[in-house]
């Protein structure tokens, strides 16, 4: 059984406003992962099944691992058609805001969602939400938004309408955002809830093997490139620094979200704790951390690149140079190093 973590009033809440609601958009974070494109086709499976006028809105696209999700063909991206992204969130009744707890995590779609005069609804396990929404769902405890939207279709007596559809992409969801089960997984009732996904049907294993063993080839090359010449090691600071530029994508044929999970990898070097990865963008570098144990990556993410997250799995961006972004990432990692230090060693005591 899954102890009752969400607040009935906040259920019934959820559930009235779900009912009363003629045409219901769902949206997530740029850049979406697993975790936020689980979620968001996951609940627009549940409406659909519910006879509702759901669709799913993203800023931009997703990887192309997750392209055989069902319902990732009917997904409206922003960045692909601005103008009917923004339609569908001026005639919602009701905007389900998944996986972000702050309105500029949708990028450029920012103005168009604050324009909506939708009520907007937070599904979210990201510490700290900030106050956009009329109703605030969230639970950072949770492995995963994709979790979060099982408890509250159970919350609300709906497991029996809960489709194979919709359990196919809550398992990806929750897969993708523990790393397979690897970090922020501990809680017993995660796999109570895979097991209970495995009732309607779904293949776990296939899902892992699409989503984790299913590469392309310019991405295996590319992981060797940042393995052999981009990644440098630490070893004083008990980290180490992934630098990604776009000279170095122009070498390789890689797709949209070919370098998911490389930030993890560095994290499986004996005595590195910490994972810093910078990737250059077109008009940004986006940084992805990542730490194990008591080490609070979110943090550094915060003060420094603007961003945030979880204890273990941050990230952020920074405008400039990536000359400049690998200094400010030197700057960090001096300020933090007697913590890295610390937290390596409480990690190798335990």
């Amino acid at each position: 059984m899954l102890s009752r973590l969400v607040e009935p009033h906040k259920v019934e809440r959820f559930a009235n406003l779900l009912d009363r609601a003629g045409k219901v958009v769902l949206t997530a974070h740029v850049s979406p992962d697993g975790d936020a494109v689980g979620a968001t086709l996951a609940m627009w499976h549940f409406l659909k099944a519910k006879g509702k006028d759901a669709h799913v809105v993203l800023p931009n696209a997703f990887p192309d691992t997750l392209a055989w999700l069902p319902g990732a063909k009917d997904v409206v991206l922003h960045d692909k058609d601005a103008g009917l992204a923004e339609q569908l969130l001026a005639d919602a009744d009701v905007v389900c805001c998944m996986d972000f707890n702050a309105a500029r995590r949708v990028g450029a779609m920012h103005e168009a969602l604050a324009r909506s005069g939708a009520v907007k609804i937070m599904v979210d396990h990201h510490p700290g939400p900030e106050d956009f929404c009329s109703l605030v769902i969230s639970h950072p405890e949770l492995s995963s938004t994709s979790e979060l939207v099982f408890r509250l279709v159970c919350a609300m007596g709906c497991w029996y309408d809960l489709s194979y559809e919709s359990a196919v992409c809550i398992c990806t969801g929750m897969m993708t955002d523990t790393g397979g089960f690897t970090y922020n997984s501990n809680n017993p009732e995660t796999y109570y809830i895979i097991s209970k996904l495995l009732e309607k049907g779904i293949d776990k294993d296939d899902i892992y093997r699409r989503v984790f063993n299913t590469q392309s080839e310019g991405r295996l090359r590319l992981m060797g490139h940042m393995l052999s010449e981009c990644m440098t090691v630490l070893q004083d600071y008990a980290a180490a620094v992934v630098v990604l530029t776009r000279e170095d994508f122009c070498k390789f044929p890689v797709n949209k979200g070919d370098t998911e999970g490389f930030v993890n990898m560095p994290l499986s070097i004996r005595g590195i704790i910490f994972s810093a990865f910078l990737r250059e963008d077109k008009d940004m570098i986006k940084v992805s951390l990542r730490s194990v144990g008591d080490f609070a990556c979110n943090e550094l993410a915060e003060k420094y690149f603007g961003g945030g997250g979880h204890k273990n799995a941050s990230g952020g961006e920074f405008h400039g140079t990536m000359d400049e972004a690998k200094e400010l990432m030197k700057k960090a990692l001096f300020e933090y190093q007697d913590r890295l230090v610390a937290a390596r060693r409480a990690n190798q005591d335990n």
